[in-house]
């Protein structure tokens, strides 16, 4: 069992980030630890997770490709022509530099929040369904039905997350991570397998 200081960790928070951002990643928090109640997932871990998923959110684009080129994190192509997507990257590089966080299960669900990735653990879903469906989230398609069944099938929750988010991105012609439709295709054979 660990320890981590989640009051503390909140209020160093909230002078990195703006206030809307902070409210939203109180319900990704909240959300998380819900969820992790539902399926037996360590409650702590998860609220830091939750907690820290966006902390890198509110650097300025141009400060994240620099900061990946002094910290040595690496940047895909569709990361350099889309700064922002980085902020999942840096964030689980800040989380153990300046939050002390050395759990690689955390900080790997901080690092996939935005992309997902085939073979998630539970933490990992918890977080990345979390940041979909925390309550100040409500212009996603299909919420209701994909907040309803993230306590009752999280795979089916990750997979339709998916497949709305990659639906929307193509729809804005919007940057989508490869990462994103090589997840998306793992779980929607899990699903299909499942219901065979």
């Amino acid at each position: 069992m660990s320890n981590y200081n989640l009051v503390k960790m909140q209020k160093k928070l909230k002078k990195y980030i703006d206030e809307m951002r902070f409210h939203h990643t109180l319900g990704v928090m909240y959300t998380a630890a819900s969820l992790a109640m539902c399926h037996g997932e360590d409650i702590e871990r998860t609220q830091v997770a939750g907690l820290l998923h966006d902390c890198a959110k509110c650097i300025p684009n141009t400060k994240k490709l620099k900061l990946c080129a002094q910290k040595n994190i690496p940047v895909s192509e569709i990361e350099q022509k889309s700064p922002y997507l980085l902020h999942a990257r840096i964030g689980a590089y800040i989380a153990r530099e300046k939050y002390h966080v050395e759990d690689p299960e955390i900080l790997s669900a901080i690092e996939f929040h935005t992309t997902g990735k085939a073979e998630m653990t539970l933490l990992e879903k918890i977080i990345f369904i979390a940041d979909y469906i925390e309550p100040m989230r409500n212009k996603a398609a299909n919420l209701p039905e994909i907040r309803s069944l993230a306590f009752r099938d999280i795979d089916r929750a990750v997979y339709l997350t998916m497949r709305d988010t990659i639906m929307y991105l193509e729809k804005e012609k919007s940057c989508l991570d490869n990462q994103t439709i090589v997840a998306y295709n793992y779980y929607k054979e899990l699903v299909e397998k499942k219901e065979a």
